[in-house]
């Protein structure tokens, strides 16, 4: 039994569908706090209620499970020694964590990147097997501009020449699902990058071609971006996202990794790409 968390999220939803698509159909698990929030695929699994602050709820989630695809958000927080201590306990043998490819930045000493290095250690700590799936930004981020898009056909991003090897989001869940149900994946942590460095001035070029329509840049100041993250996170998370923007802008993200092409045989997908498969979001 393979079970997924954060189904309901970017990367969990699409893990679900490349297993339930799986040759031989793993039996695959779900959990969520609500069910009923589940669409697609994650419909078609086994779903069970459980929360990282309920120990009681996880057992139950985790009966029978020897695999875990394991998501966490509070950064901060102790969802994974929770969750690590229960998977412990009923005997989960594999655990592939989804992580951020900044831990391997010596120059990054935010919050949320400080939080996920401790959530490594505990894993590598735990005595099962262990896989880290290190992902750049997600190209999926850009959907925050489709409001403005739609709107005013406007893109609004702060330092918005500066590069990112951002990664789609599917690649991230096949790498993902190879982990969960093949083998020499123990012991290893993957960085994960589209195929190329790209500016959200470069995004907006693309996506108004896409759109056909011409869209412009507007390059927010760093007490403009505060203010409209703070709309969305707490104080913590907001500075963290100020200093990973430094870091971006001083060159931190530009490197593309070649583990993605190595694990599959294929190109990571561009931002062009990922465009065309959601240009309805943005009124296209």
């Amino acid at each position: 039994m393979i079970l997924v968390t954060g189904a309901t999220g970017t990367v969990g939803r699409e893990v679900v569908r490349l297993l339930h698509a799986a040759p031989g159909r793993p039996r695959v698990r779900v959990m969520t706090r609500d069910p009923a929030r589940l669409t697609g695929a994650c419909r078609a699994v086994e779903a069970v209620a459980a929360d990282y602050r309920d120990p009681s709820s996880l057992a139950g989630a985790l009966a029978g499970v020897r695999t875990a695809f394991l998501v966490t958000t509070g950064v901060g927080g102790d969802d994974d020694a929770v969750f690590l201590r229960a998977a412990r306990a009923v005997g989960v043998r594999r655990v592939v964590k989804l992580s951020a490819a900044a831990v391997t930045d010596p120059g990054a000493d935010d919050a949320i990147t400080t939080w996920q290095r401790g959530t490594e250690e505990l894993l590598r700590a735990s005595g099962m097997e262990w896989t880290l799936l290190r992902p750049r930004s997600f190209l999926s981020n850009t959907l925050s501009w489709a409001p403005s898009v739609r709107s005013g056909r406007v893109v609004r991003a702060l330092y918005g020449r500066s590069r990112n090897a951002g990664v789609d989001p599917r690649d991230v869940a096949a790498v993902a699902a190879l982990a969960l149900t093949g083998d020499g994946h123990a012991g290893q942590a993957y960085t994960l990058t589209g195929p190329s460095a790209i500016s959200a001035a470069g995004q907006t070029e693309q996506l108004g071609r896409e759109l056909g329509v011409p869209l412009r840049l507007e390059e927010l100041t760093r007490e403009q971006a505060r203010a409209a993250w703070s709309r969305r996170h707490p104080d913590t998370v907001v500075e963290a996202l100020l200093l990973s923007a430094e870091r971006q802008r001083a060159g931190a993200k530009v490197r593309v990794d070649p583990a993605f092409r190595a694990l599959t045989g294929r190109d990571p997908g561009s931002f062009a790409a990922w465009v065309r498969d959601h240009r309805g979001a943005f009124g296209g």
